[in-house]
């Protein structure tokens, strides 16, 4: 099983803890993980886009000249797709981006996500990671401490007030143990885990 130092916000060890193997300690499964962040990019699509067909063009409904005899090109309707100003020829329509995984699979690879963190040294286990109050220089000051000031980092905590406190850090993002995700993991340079999150994560991947 992993094992790593446990710091307090001031960069000073206080101790050790243990990391459950499967959840921390998991050989990387890039397929899996993969899977995961396209289906996490693809699920934040809002498939919106729009374009209209020559049915929902406005104006049109006069055939222009007659059939036969002009010299023209036959012609039904100036809202023709090859018409400027006609409508659009297989354009995107509203749609669902939503892909699924199986349960099981998600948490494989936030388990693999996890692990190559520990195993590259990116992971780091923070004791009482909570402020009295919002204050930008707690946060800027502790990851100072882990040398991650100029670095995109991640903190997982529940505490509202260390979310506050990151808010105007640029390359910062503050996330929850109910909201942990791939993306977010192997984007980040340090991940910052509270320790009392450790048991939580722990008992829902394992």
């Amino acid at each position: 099983m992993p094992k790593l130092s446990v710091y307090n916000i001031s960069g000073q060890v206080t101790g050790e803890i243990e990391l459950n193997d499967y959840v921390f300690g998991a050989e990387m499964n890039e397929a899996v993980v993969h899977q995961a962040v396209v289906m996490q990019q693809a699920n934040e699509r809002q498939g919106t886009s729009a374009t209209k067909t020559r049915g929902m063009v406005r104006g049109g409904g006069r055939k222009p000249w007659k059939q036969k005899g002009t010299g023209h090109a036959r012609c039904g309707s100036i809202r023709s797709s090859i018409w400027v100003g006609g409508g659009c020829t297989f354009g995107p329509q509203p749609r669902s981006y939503a892909k699924k995984m199986p349960r099981k699979a998600r948490r494989l690879a936030l388990c693999c996500a996890l692990s190559s963190k520990v195993a590259a040294g990116q992971l780091v286990v923070v004791e009482g990671l909570a402020f009295e109050a919002p204050k930008t220089k707690n946060v800027a000051a502790m990851l100072a401490a882990f040398e991650a000031a100029d670095k995109k980092a991640l903190i997982i905590s529940d505490g509202a007030n260390v979310a506050l406190s990151a808010n105007n850090i640029p390359k910062v993002k503050t996330i929850t143990n109910m909201g942990l995700n791939c993306v977010d993991i192997l984007n980040a340079n340090k991940v910052v885990l509270a320790k009392e999150l450790v048991e939580k994560i722990e008992e829902v991947l394992a």
